[in-house]
Order: structure tokens, then sequence, then C-alpha cells
């Protein structure tokens, strides 16, 4: 009874026919609970990875997870949680970033529990007749009324007759999959909902919803991988650590609800008993660190900000990188080495005082490497690279 109330409640903003559902949950019956996710991205952060551990939860319960990557509606795209018209990806950027996504997922699924899809399956298939059936189910003054879509039509900007065929392709893959459960953010109301209108036309029960609270990244906004602010599930202990201290103090207690498996009751007494945040976060880090490393690299990665932060001290895995003799510009070093991901973002770092060279803020200086000695870069507060 206990799992089952944490189930419908922990993360969880609304839940659809919450009685029903839990008078199913308290049966025998074993339901088959769907989540879909567009490869938007290559990786995985740990705002994508609340629904991800729901379904985890899910399973435990023994019940069947149904994971649809969504590799047709990626190339589509949703602009549920966006006031601009989201570009169509390519087929090979599609590719690029479902390189590793079953690995990254079964981090947090039970692989033999867990059916996996990709939608092109069925929806490459369909054709005009079918798509029509579909769409006569909405009318446009539904999806007009949706906020975001109503935001941009009242400021003159543009709505694609593309962008209204995406909660039809979304809840055709429920009538696929024949789901008794969907899970999303709450950013996808309208689109989970789609799935309850169209399963009853092909003859299905419409399904259960459960929405998730949406999660902030480390600078208070939605944590986005377009917004650099994600902590990936792939991260480094000592990377993930460090960004998981580095979140705004009024996020610590969803971040414990949201990010870690640690009982309801006791992260309670964890922010009642402890008053210093920053105490509060070493915690969170650690159990963050933990879930997706093991105890052991977790303790070393808290012992590291530890003298890192605390004592001053350099890390002591620092990497280096070899280069050829010769003049540099800083800006292109870091490009070279990988340590920032493009020259926008290396020029922004440096208009926030955030490089440092051999222990000192610098600009884009010249760096001369002769071949007897070697620099230290540090980028933003936890990344460091030994050039020579």
């Amino acid at each position: 009874m206990d799992n089952i109330q944490e189930l419908l409640s922990r993360g969880v903003e609304e839940v659809i026919e919450r009685e029903k559902l839990e008078a199913v949950l308290k049966g025998k019956k074993k339901l088959r609970v769907k989540l879909g996710i567009d490869p938007t991205s290559p990786n995985i952060h740990i705002g994508r990875a609340v629904v991800l551990w729901k379904l985890r939860a899910f399973q435990e319960l023994g019940h069947k997870v149904i994971f649809i990557v969504g590799d047709f509606t990626g190339l589509i795209g949703d602009t549920s949680d966006k006031d601009a018209e989201r570009p169509m990806l390519s087929e090979k950027q599609i590719a690029v970033n479902l390189k590793t996504y079953f690995e990254q997922a079964y981090k947090i699924l039970d692989k033999k529990k867990t059916e996996v899809y990709y939608n092109s399956k069925w929806l490459k298939k369909l054709g005009f007749a079918e798509i029509g059936r579909l769409a006569d189910l909405f009318s446009l003054h539904e999806f007009e009324a949706r906020e975001n879509i109503a935001k941009r039509l009242k400021s003159g900007k543009r709505v694609s007759l593309r962008e209204l065929l995406y909660p039809l392709m979304q809840g055709y893959d429920s009538v696929a999959v024949k789901a008794d459960v969907e899970l999303g953010g709450t950013d996808q109301r309208f689109n989970l909902l789609a799935g309850r209108v169209i399963q009853p036309a092909y003859g299905q029960s419409p399904q259960n919803i459960l929405t998730m609270t949406l999660m902030e990244g480390t600078d208070g906004r939605k944590m986005s991988s377009s917004w650099g602010n994600t902590i990936n599930i792939t991260a480094e202990p000592n990377d993930m650590f460090g960004k998981a201290m580095s979140i705004p103090d009024d996020l610590i207690k969803k971040y414990f609800i949201l990010a870690t498996r640690v009982p309801l009751a006791a992260i309670d007494e964890i922010v009642r008993s402890n008053s210093n945040p920053r105490d509060q976060k070493m915690r969170l880090a650690l159990e963050i660190t933990r879930l997706y490393h093991g105890a052991k690299k977790a303790e070393i990665a808290k012992q590291a900000f530890v003298s890192q932060f605390s004592k001053g001290e350099l890390p002591e895995d620092i990497k280096t990188k070899t280069l050829k003799a010769g003049r540099y510009q800083l800006l292109d070093i870091l490009i070279e080495t990988g340590i920032v991901g493009s020259k926008s973002e290396g020029r922004r770092l440096f208009e926030q005082n955030g490089v440092k060279l051999n222990q000192k803020t610098t600009k884009d200086a010249l760096v001369v490497l002769d071949g007897k000695s070697e620099i230290l870069l540090q980028v933003g507060k936890r990344k460091f690279l030994r050039v020579k």
C-alpha cells in the first residue's frame, strides 16, 4: 500500500483516473506503462530521468514498461514547452543522438522488464486516410486553446500545421503498444490526453495518465540540454557532484524528491535537522552521484570536492593533453582540447572571467608551447586540464 501511494504521489502533479488506477494497482493485473522520449539531444539528464525512475518503480511492482524512442516524432518536433516553432531534426542527427540512448536508459530501467520500440515502425506507414481519421477526433479550437499555442497566435508568431500533427502521433503510439498508463511531464499534458481520445476509436480503453513535476536546472530555469544547465546521468562523478552542489538553495528539497530515491520521511528529516544549505547539498550531491556511480565513487567525489573548494587544493586527477609546439590563442586551445564545445561558448566564458591560466583569470591570451613547459587551464569551477 505504501509503495502504491508513493508511486502515485512522489514527483507526480496529476493522476488522471486515480481511483481506477489505484484499484488496478492493488489487484493482480499487470499494466503496460508507456513512456516516449524523442532523442533531441545525445544525453539523458537527471530531469528526464525523473520519469525513468517512475517507470522503474512500476517495474518493481511487477508491471511491464514500454519505452518508445521517438525516432519519427523526433523528426517532426514537439513544441509543447516551446514559445517558438521547433525546427525539424534530420534523420542523421536523430541517429547520432540515439547511439547511447539505451545504454543510458538501462542505468535506471530493468532491461528484462522493458519492451523497446522505435515509433517509426508504425508512424511511417500511416497514410492520408489514417491521418485524416485521427485528425477528425480533434477540433482546431482544442489546439488553439493550448497555452503556448495561444500565446504564439496572439503575438503573431507562426504555428505550422506540422506542429498540430505531433499529439496525434504520440496518441497513436499508445494505440500501437496498447498502453494502460502513460507518463510524461506537465508540459506533455495535451499530448498525453490525445492518447485517451484516440484509443477508444481503435477499440481500446483510454489510458491512465501520470504527469510528472518538471525539474529546474542548475541555473534555476527548466533543465534543458539547449541551455547547458543539465546534470547528465553519464557525467563523471566529480562533475556530477560539483554540479549538484551548484544548484540554487531553494531547489534542494525538490532535487531530493525528484533526483534521488531517499525516502520522503528521511528527506524531511535531512532538511529539518540541518539548516545549513551547504551541508544539505553535500548530502544531496552524494545521493545523486551514488545513484549513478555507486557509494565508493560518490564518496571519492565528495572528498575531491571538499579538498578543492574547502582547502583550495587542485584535483588529483587532472588530465593532460599534448599539442604540437607553437603559438596558440587560448580560445583555440580550449576548442582543440575539447574543454569547451564551441567558440561562442569559449568567448562567453572569457567575458564572464570564467577562464584561468595557471590559476590566474585571463582573457584570450597568446600562449607559447615550447615542448619544455606545460600550462594549467581551468574553465569554470570544475574543469581542469594540463596542456603541454
